[in-house]
């Protein structure tokens, strides 16, 4: 990571808007009616209600979704006691955290007061706004007293997050790295440098956890922290051992299975992590500069399990990962406070997330070839959208089973629907599509099953219950490419076609196929050959009912792909074509674009065929269609060429296809914004409608135009392309596809299978 330099920051905090976070209206607020609403007349009602029972707050104002974060500015990062308005930007940047990571809102709160009896008085006051309080940046011993006493006196969540944070993030890697040294918590000895507020929180966690008590030894500035110093803080006295005639860090840790660092840089030796157990766990979470830095610790040994603070690194113990999902499944709950069992249940989720299959997305967003459970990897990185749903929801169980809510939550799958939705990470249209998978998963088969992203969306689709995958090509290579990625194959089917073993499989399909084709010139020779293609076997799978579906692309050609398809599994009857249509999500909602991938330069007759082909496919995805069919003319303005004949093929379609919501020719501003439409065009059969169904004039504008809006928004949201036209489920992904963008489009084959199997006619699959 480069060095952030002076300027750059300062010019970050201070350009366009001062600062990081701002309040935005949530209401119409541009009439005045509006107005009215918002604040007088209006608001006396829902004010007279909380009057009635407080509760209603959380039903009228922001109180359920509003955090604050409250400083004094006496332990300011690894800057100290610089003050309340100094800490400012620190508390802006916590709160633009919790919004970006958990959409919880949050007012920043600098309290110009030391004295810890005042400072509660003043939170306390203030309470009454907030649905919870993130108490931060507060020295100790303070800072112990402040947390307790509001924990008891507030009915609200409250959490200092530099002493508990640190403590849930940790204590999660804890438990990972020792599942990757082999080692069980009861037994190992521990060793803390520093006695601050996130070195006694962390510790005292730990012991929750099973560590023992007389396994630790606690080091401050001055040395082991022993019964016989003076003056020792209640805190620091809990962790004070008998004279043991070690007195320093080097002497305490010779021996020691765990090093905790929460004190400074450059504390820690090599010879130091030498003295230390087999599988050594080094933790130098000192910030900036850990204790030790990355390479001498990777230079003093080759077993050592090591995580720091910072980002550059593997295994960052980052706050992020705990507060932002912690206080929104607390906030979700309506919790009175954050007990220990919530903390708990967020350590076990954390630690549990760690040893899942890692994303693909993952990987790409920190440009990590390949992420798996180990020693490298044994906390969950802060960019991944599983957190959410994991914590939240651990978090929100907890609160419930401990008796700490105020509101219960019953169904957890529309719960962590709704995390996803908050968050841009789902939608409201492939949560349902993924549900319905799920109630009736079927056999589909990844025809390039050599691909890495096949491999993993076959994985993870079985993982998800959404499929049983068949893998197609050399199980050999496929086992290696899985093993070299830390990838299990348990219940994967592999079926090598080429295999000698495969034989009899590939005289069946052959003869099948020459029996079908028999009177296009397709013998059976000629037809065995082809079962040696990966595209031909899979698609006899599906066609002989070996399997219910197909997923190809990534190395195919989607030219190769539909004369295959055609001569496989063939077109719906009275259809001549087929096509492919992408769902696109977006603010606005999902829209359906046709054709992305199949037809080049479209006849007024294709189009025709497009239509109706995709008016009955978002039917299908439950939607009602609303189509326009672009073009860079509008109504009739150019008379030759395309437009002309998307201007026939929209005459007849309003003359044979009245039930069809469609028109045009019209340019694309035209068919998304109905204002401009209709007060142009008046005549237009769409009047009033919001557009949701995009027919493109011929293939480049359509397959542009799709990927234009993918990489622009958030391509974990799409689905494409989709076949709409063939017998059966054979879908085609792109050249790039993700490993989300393949295992969205095996949830539509899932759906296009299970369609296909409770019909006798296949024509009420994508068409009625």
């Amino acid at each position: 990571m480069a060095k952030i330099t002076r300027e750059e920051a300062l010019r970050y905090h201070s350009k366009d808007k001062p600062g990081k976070i701002e309040v935005v209206p949530t209401k119409p607020y541009s009439s005045q009616l509006d107005l009215s609403l918002a604040y007088s007349p209006g608001v006396a009602e829902p004010c007279l209600e909380i009057q009635k029972d407080p509760a209603n707050a959380y039903n009228y104002t922001t109180k359920g979704n509003l955090v604050a974060v409250i400083s004094n500015g006496t332990a300011v990062l690894g800057l100290g006691d610089i003050g309340a308005m100094a800490g400012k930007p620190v508390m802006e940047g916590k709160g633009l955290l919790f919004k970006i990571y958990a959409d919880i809102d949050v007012f920043d709160i600098e309290v110009n007061e030391k004295d810890p009896e005042k400072f509660i008085q003043t939170v306390k006051a203030i309470a009454p706004t907030f649905g919870g309080i993130n108490l931060e940046d507060i020295k100790a011993p303070e800072c112990f007293e402040i947390e307790k006493r509001l924990k008891e006196e507030l009915d609200i969540p409250v959490m200092h997050d530099d002493q508990h944070g640190t403590a849930i993030i940790s204590a999660a890697a804890l438990l990972n790295a020792l599942t990757v040294a082999k080692k069980n918590i009861e037994d190992v000895r521990l060793v803390v440098s520093g006695a601050g507020a996130s070195a006694i929180a962390c510790t005292n966690l730990y012991i929750k956890l099973g560590l023992k008590k007389e396994n630790v030894m606690m080091c401050d500035s001055k040395g082991v922290i022993t019964k016989s110093r003076p003056n020792l803080t209640p805190e620091k006295q809990f962790f004070a051992v008998d004279d043991c005639g070690k007195s320093t860090l080097a002497d305490a840790i010779k021996g020691a299975d765990v090093f905790l660092g929460l004190s400074k840089a450059n504390l820690l030796t090599k010879e130091m992590i030498r003295s230390m157990n087999e599988n050594p766990i080094v933790f130098a979470l000192a910030n900036p500069d850990p204790e030790i830095s990355y390479e001498e610790a990777m230079d003093s040994r080759d077993d050592v399990i090591f995580a720091t603070g910072r980002s550059d690194y593997p295994n960052q113990v980052n706050n992020v990962l705990g507060f932002p999902y912690i206080f929104r499944g607390a906030l979700d709950v309506q919790a009175t406070g954050i007990n220990e069992e919530m903390q708990l249940a967020a350590v076990k989720a954390l630690a549990a997330l760690a040893k899942e299959p890692v994303p693909d997305t993952i990987n790409s967003a920190y440009n990590i070839e390949k992420l798996s459970f180990g020693r490298d990897y044994i906390i969950p990185k802060p960019l991944d959208p599983r957190l959410i749903t994991r914590v939240s929801t651990a978090v929100a169980k907890a609160a419930i089973d401990s008796g700490v809510a105020r509101k219960i939550i019953t169904d957890w799958t529309a719960y962590e629907d709704k995390l996803q939705e908050m968050m841009g990470y789902s939608s409201k249209l492939i949560n349902r599509l993924y549900h319905l998978a799920k109630q009736n998963p079927k056999k589909v088969v990844f025809c390039e099953g050599t691909h890495i992203n096949m491999i993993k969306a076959a994985v993870f689709s079985l993982k998800d219950g959404i499929c049983y995958p068949v893998l197609l090509g050399s199980e050999e290579r496929i086992r290696k490419i899985a093993g070299e990625n830390g990838i299990d194959l348990t219940g994967v089917e592999i079926v090598n076609h080429r295999h000698i073993s495969e034989d009899a499989r590939r005289l069946r399909y052959a003869t099948v196929l020459s029996e079908k084709k028999c009177r296009e010139g397709v013998r059976l020779q000629e037809a065995l050959e082809k079962m040696n293609d990966r595209n031909y076997f899979g698609m006899m799978m599906v066609e002989t009912g070996d399997a219910d579906a197909l997923i190809t692309g990534v190395y195919s050609h989607y030219q190769d792909f539909a004369k295959t398809a055609i001569e496989v599994i063939g077109l719906q009857p009275g259809y001549n074509h087929f096509a492919a249509m992408h769902i696109v999500q977006t603010k606005k909602g999902p829209y359906f674009m046709s054709d992305t991938l199949i037809n080049r330069w479209p006849s007024k007759e294709t189009i025709i065929e497009i239509s109706r082909l995709t008016y009955d496919a978002v039917k299908f995805f439950a939607r009602d269609p609303v189509m326009a069919i672009l073009s860079f003319s509008n109504f009739g303005a150019d008379n030759n060429g395309s437009p002309k004949e998307i201007s026939d093929a929209v005459k007849y379609l309003h003359e044979n296809y009245p039930e069809i919501p469609i028109d045009g020719e019209m340019q694309l501003n035209f068919a998304l914004n109905k204002d401009l439409r209709d007060e142009s065009f008046p005549f237009n059969t769409l009047k009033g409608k919001e557009v949701n169904t995009l027919i493109f004039p011929n293939l480049s504008s359509a397959n542009i135009s799709s990927k234009l809006m993918m990489e622009q928004g958030v391509r974990a949201d799409s689905i494409g392309p989709i076949q709409i036209g063939l017998k059966k489920a054979v879908h085609f992904t792109d050249i790039e596809s993700s490993v989300r963008d393949i295992m969205n489009l095996t949830i539509v084959a899932v759906i296009d299978a299970v369609a296909h199997e409770n019909v006798e006619d296949d024509k009420n699959r994508f068409t009625r």
